[in-house]
């Protein structure tokens, strides 16, 4: 994660029009904002093989992927974050231009960097937004995802998933993620060994 620009207070007006000149990515809270990092090779291919294993089931339900470069506002004029993949079911969402309100489904990519802000801060909006049913949080550095599911409005439930052989099941949306998919030619640093499926 960045770092913020300390210097001042900015108006979300001021964010959207840096957002359009400016040849980096911004996350917004409460006046602030932070630039964004440049991503690994490994970060980028994870979200390419989620979106693409993804598209073809929901586009043929009218829903829709967003990756990246898609502004999510989790508070009005207040809060604006880049998760690194959005699905949304919301009629209203696919009608805006710039940013999406209600998604079902979010995922972030860990990065060393990002780590404790995704677990943290992005872990609480993402938990704020009556929509999301499901957040879930993918390393780029070994096999692991943790999931994060909403029983009702209180609780959620977690879990921590490990083996490549194993899938995700997210009931609600009637999809199944399967982490050899998932990771479809990742090298980890750790071993120098591609897991080409």
């Amino acid at each position: 994660m960045g770092q913020a620009d300390l210097k001042k207070y900015y108006s979300v007006e001021e964010y959207f029009e840096l957002e359009e000149i400016s040849n980096l990515r911004h996350e917004y809270y409460k006046g602030k904002f932070f630039e964004l990092e440049s991503s690994t090779l490994n970060h980028n291919r994870i979200i390419g093989n989620i979106a693409n294993n993804l598209l073809p089931i929901v586009r043929k339900r009218g829903w829709d992927i967003f990756t990246e470069s898609v502004k999510l506002e989790t508070i009005k004029e207040n809060c604006y974050l880049y998760p690194d993949v959005m699905l949304t079911c919301d009629a209203d969402d696919l009608k805006q231009e710039f940013f999406i309100r209600q998604p079902s489904l979010i995922i972030e990519v860990l990065s060393d960097s990002t780590t404790q802000y995704d677990h943290d801060f992005k872990l609480r909006q993402y938990k704020s937004i009556r929509s999301v049913q499901y957040y879930m949080l993918v390393s780029q550095n070994e096999v692991r995802i943790e999931l994060y599911s909403r029983l009702n409005d209180f609780q959620w439930q977690y879990e921590d998933v490990v083996e490549l052989s194993q899938t995700i099941n997210l009931e609600k949306l009637n999809i199944t993620l399967s982490l050899v998919k998932t990771y479809n030619n990742i090298i980890f640093d750790s071993t120098e060994e591609s897991n080409n499926h």
